[in-house]
């Protein structure tokens, strides 16, 4: 993380104290950021929300992957999104036309969402009503992963326009990573530099055990088996909420 691209200073944490060296100044951003995360974390617990950090660099498919996830998924699933950018509300309108919420965060400078920025878009959404919680963060290969948000699972897309080796060039997200989604396989013909054997050997160099899956939101190749790990996933965060209560 560095200063001058104001990762560390956000809309969500400027109303905190920011005194003494910059090392001190960002370990207190971020304790503060854990803090807000773990509130946010029990908000969703609390009315039974998924939520999925979606993680990328920009164009890797992150909104063109939601759009086609909820229309699939939202006669299932009431299902809302969060969408994270440095400005414009492009993404929120895409998805808002598939007839679910979309709350925009403006980052201006900031690259990455961070828990009080999400924190305050919470409060325009009616948890009660939502059973899958999509957070879209910038586009970006390195801050993001630094930010706990409050989610449940972080899910990081690698597109195959992007070098195979990106999971050794940039190993914190990758290590993040509860699922890896290889997007984009139908541009695979026309792109025969990209080895997706390669990416996820890169993946496991990371001593992660996160699947991998391969998947087009164009085509819908690859698609059903990232629906069935969102189940899944989705099972699992009812039972732990059911054996929390006990």
């Amino acid at each position: 993380m560095c200063d001058s691209c104001g990762c560390n200073i956000t809309p969500g944490n400027q109303h905190l104290p920011q005194r003494g060296e910059a090392v001190a100044v960002l370990q207190g951003l971020l304790a503060e950021n854990d803090h807000q995360a773990l509130h946010n974390r029990e908000h969703f617990d609390r009315h039974g929300v998924l939520a999925i950090n979606l993680m990328s660099s920009p164009g890797a498919g992150k909104t063109a992957l939601l759009e086609a996830t909820i229309a699939r998924l939202k006669d299932r699933y009431r299902i809302a999104v969060i969408e994270g950018d440095l400005e414009t509300e492009n993404d929120a309108e895409r998805i808002r036309a598939q007839g679910v919420p979309a709350i925009q965060i403006t980052t201006g400078s900031a690259c990455h969402l961070d828990a009080h920025m999400l924190h305050h878009a919470l409060h325009k959404l009616d948890l009660e009503n939502i059973d899958l919680l999509f957070i879209e963060n910038v586009g970006n290969l390195v801050c993001p992963a630094a930010f706990d948000l409050g989610q449940r699972a972080n899910v990081t897309l690698l597109s195959t326009t992007e070098g195979d080796d990106k999971p050794a060039k940039y190993p914190l997200i990758f290590r993040a990573a509860d699922l890896v989604l290889l997007s984009k396989i139908d541009l695979l013909a026309v792109l025969d530099d990209f080895d997706p054997a390669k990416a996820e050997q890169h993946l496991r160099n990371l001593a992660s055990s996160a699947p991998m899956l391969s998947l087009s939101a164009r085509s819908g190749e690859g698609m059903e088996a990232w629906f069935e790990w969102l189940a899944q996933q989705k099972c699992s965060h009812q039972a732990v909420n059911r054996r929390s209560k006990l």
